[in-house]
């Protein structure tokens, strides 16, 4: 449900075109807030490739110089598949950590004057249920998540006197584009993951989306260094 509780706030959200990230774009803006949004391609504010050097310089510049300031970031920006670790080659698993996790330091460090600057600022990351645990296939991925995990504890620690918090988002299973062709071509791993979850079913973007509008709002003001599951209690049975 749409309420006013981020108005006033200005958000970089990337990986906005479509999936977790086009959902947390329409509910930070339903809530109230100014979005600047980026991806690869698409209808976005800033197109580009945020592994590239300066990319995330020139999009703090170019969301700063739009919206008057910048208090909130999201970087929802992120790849996976499976990849067997027998065979894996180099160049998959460092596109990986490129995308999952370096793209996001050069994001928090390129906007940390300006958060500073707003007194009151939220980070919100991306991790993953593969944060805190391991996958068959997703080697590459896994260890991506549990930097991003490790980095937003640190993180945490370090802009926490600056009045900025920061905390992980932990989805679950959710029914993106990117995980459409693991549920499509194996049915049974959608099955799977329906019948871990209490809740039976499939996250959808939205439940992610609303629970990163809380984080980013003043009732999640006493909460920092967090990860957060939203995985419809799939984990509990671990």
């Amino acid at each position: 449900m749409a309420s006013d509780r981020l108005a006033g706030r200005k958000a970089i959200v990337t990986g906005a075109g479509s999936g977790i990230g086009a959902a947390v774009v329409q509910r930070l803006k339903a809530d109230g807030a100014q979005v600047f949004t980026a991806d690869v391609a698409g209808a976005v504010d800033f197109a580009a490739d945020l592994t590239g050097d300066g990319a995330n310089a020139d999009l703090v510049a170019r969301a700063v110089a739009a919206m008057g300031g910048l208090d909130t970031l999201v970087p929802c920006a992120g790849i996976s598949a499976f990849h067997p670790l027998e065979g894996h080659d180099d160049a998959y698993f460092r596109r990986v950590i490129e995308v999952n996790l370096i793209a996001v330091f050069r994001l928090v460090r390129d906007a940390v004057p300006h958060l500073k600057a707003a007194g009151n600022g939220r980070i919100v990351t991306i991790g993953s249920t593969t944060s805190s645990h391991g996958d068959e296939g997703l080697c590459a991925y896994s260890a991506s998540k549990h930097a991003v995990l490790g980095f937003t504890k640190s993180a945490a620690a370090e802009l926490g006197p600056l009045g900025v918090t920061v905390n992980c988002v932990q989805p679950g299973a959710i029914a993106t584009p990117m995980t459409a062709p693991a549920f499509t071509d194996m049915p049974e791993f959608r099955t799977f993951w329906e019948n871990k979850a209490p809740l039976r079913r499939l996250g959808q973007p939205q439940d992610i989306a609303d629970v990163i509008a809380f984080l980013c709002s003043d009732d999640a003001r006493f909460m920092s260094g967090h990860g957060v599951w939203v995985d419809g209690g799939a984990m509990v049975r671990h």
